[in-house]
């Protein structure tokens, strides 16, 4: 696997505030109005998330909660990023554009003063209890999915086979043994190769193993001895919108290439979303 640390981590975490922005920047009020992949959520709001997410981690309080949720609102973490967007909805698109540039401007010198020690000392954080560059990593995946659901939306590819693809690949990739163990629920023994195809693209094999006390888990393989229980075959993009919950099963099937036990890959397709 891949590691994004140290002077990558915050790399990768502004290289994609930038790109976004820059793409923001060229919208039009119609293209900022667009709806996304995420439920609920318009080009817009997608900006108005990452502004809500980097205000909160500077202990900026959240506004006053709308007067109702949308039925996209699961969860209170869902109903904590929707104070940000529902308060900006009535904004211009290019006026919350441009309050992400102000910030980010700020963020960016925030954590380019970042001595080595700061980094990766261990605090409290929306990640955990982690070493802070982790956390500027985990932000890193966050922006570049959010960046992404942007370019769908617009039909605008780009901002990928950098830093910030790298780490969404490595944190999808270190995800795969719980999806295996706990979501496929899986028997000892069964085996996964997952071939993501692409320049960033990786050969993830998993292999359930029983411990002591009976319990399952999955492992990251090295080697798999023989053919593997189900090989499944899918690209850079489909690997990380599936994880992402950006398509459904159903979708992803029909770009994914499946060999061995098809019930097993279906499965594991099926309960591939790990970041909502």
């Amino acid at each position: 696997m891949l590691e994004v640390r140290g002077e990558g981590a915050v790399s990768g975490l502004t290289s994609v505030w930038g790109s976004l922005l820059e793409l923001g920047e060229a919208l039009t009020p119609d293209e900022l109005e667009m709806p996304t992949a995420c439920p609920g959520w318009t080009v817009k709001d997608q900006f108005s998330h990452v502004i809500g997410t980097e205000l909160l981690l500077q202990g900026v309080g959240a506004p006053a909660p709308p007067r109702t949720y949308g039925p996209h609102v699961r969860n209170d973490l869902g109903a904590l990023n929707e104070r940000f967007v529902a308060a900006r909805r009535a904004i211009p698109g290019q006026s919350v554009v441009a309050e992400l540039a102000e910030l980010v401007a700020h963020r960016e010198a925030q954590l380019r003063r970042l001595e080595a020690e700061a980094a990766f000392a261990v605090g409290d954080g929306p990640v955990g209890i982690v070493p802070y560059v982790d956390y500027v990593s985990a932000r890193t995946v966050d922006a570049f999915v959010h960046e992404q659901d942007v370019r769908e939306a617009v039909g605008q590819p780009g901002g990928r086979g950098g830093l910030a693809e790298r780490a969404t690949l490595d944190r999808m990739e270190a995800s795969m043994p719980f999806v295996l163990a706990r979501r496929v629920e899986a028997p000892a023994g069964t085996t996964v190769r997952v071939e993501v195809t692409g320049p960033l693209g990786r050969v993830v094999q998993l292999r359930v193993v029983e411990g002591a006390d009976g319990a399952r888990r999955a492992v990251s393989s090295a080697v798999i001895e023989g053919a593997p229980t189900a090989t499944i075959r899918l690209d850079e993009v489909t690997f990380v919108r599936r994880a992402c919950g950006r398509v459904s099963a159903g979708s992803a099937r029909a770009r994914v290439q499946v060999a061995g036990e098809a019930g097993l890959a279906a499965a594991f397709l099926e309960g591939m979303v790990v970041v909502a």
